[in-house]
């Protein structure tokens, strides 16, 4: 039999943000907790044989495999402490959070309506918000498989996820997704098989679609110039959702592709296939 071993990595899959850890039994009996590492916006993977639950914040779920993963939101600071259950035995980590480590977007639009709001126009966003911050808290069973595909046939970052942004000199909030560049009219695909949760034309985000798969993460398609699904309707990974646009608030066509994953807002890189 190999001896126990407790062994960390940083990175696995291109791209991927990610604080590994590995344990054997023996190992886990002297070790009651292990500290890790990690930035905003990115994802844990903890991994051991034998996992049969997850849990974090009050919440279990349950682990990919053998694997529990735990999404960084943006804006998390301090520590993080994660649980998982490996034959009845609970193991804990507390994750330190590093500090936050994007720079600042400077935006110019075309006019101030998207920076300086009618009351009407505020109103209106509110009710958006609103509907869409309720997709955040969807309860389902997994329906999609690590890596999740890339949403556009060829993929050109702006780098632009985590960016404090300022439109026409008025700052905003972070910027929760990836800008993709791309000409209007480029087909949009579906990331991961799911279900369509809202599809609809909002004052910022323009002709949006918002994809459920499950376990808590959501995918969105934001500044479409077409929406081509309706809610509810069923989607498997490559099927087209939408097209290329420049919808809401956009100084140009391209996508914004954003994830959330139990509500954290993580970086669609970590995620993403290589290309």
């Amino acid at each position: 039999m190999s001896r126990p071993y407790l062994r960390i990595r940083r990175r696995t899959l291109p791209g991927l943000a990610l604080a590994i850890l590995v344990c054997g039994a023996a190992a886990a009996a002297r070790t009651s907790e292990t500290r890790l590492s990690a930035r905003p916006g990115t994802v844990v993977r903890w991994s051991a044989s034998a996992t049969e639950e997850c849990r974090a914040d009050g919440r279990s779920f349950l682990p990919h495999g053998e694997i529990c993963y735990f999404p960084i939101d943006l804006e998390r600071t301090g520590e993080m402490t994660i649980e998982r259950v490996r034959a009845g035995t609970t193991e804990r980590a507390v994750v330190a959070i590093g500090d936050y480590p994007y720079t600042v977007q400077h935006v110019t639009l075309p006019t101030d309506r998207h920076v300086e709001l009618s009351p009407q126009d505020l109103a209106r966003s509110e009710r958006e918000r609103e509907r869409v911050e309720a997709l955040w808290t969807r309860a389902g069973p997994r329906r999609f498989d690590l890596p999740i595909a890339r949403p556009l046939a060829r993929l050109s970052s702006q780098g632009s996820f985590g960016k404090r942004r300022v439109f026409n000199g008025q700052p905003r909030s972070p910027h929760s997704g990836e800008d993709y560049r791309a000409s209007a009219g480029t087909p949009v695909s579906a990331a991961a098989p799911g279900v369509v949760a809202l599809a609809e034309e909002h004052f910022f985000g323009g002709r949006s679609v918002f994809v459920d798969h499950g376990d808590g993460l959501v995918s969105m398609y934001l500044h479409l110039s077409e929406i081509l699904v309706e809610v509810d309707q069923e989607v498997k990974a490559g099927d087209l959702v939408g097209r290329v646009g420049a919808t809401g608030r956009a100084s140009g066509p391209h996508l914004h592709f954003g994830l959330r994953w139990r509500g954290a807002r993580v970086d669609p890189a970590v995620l993403l296939a290589a290309e």
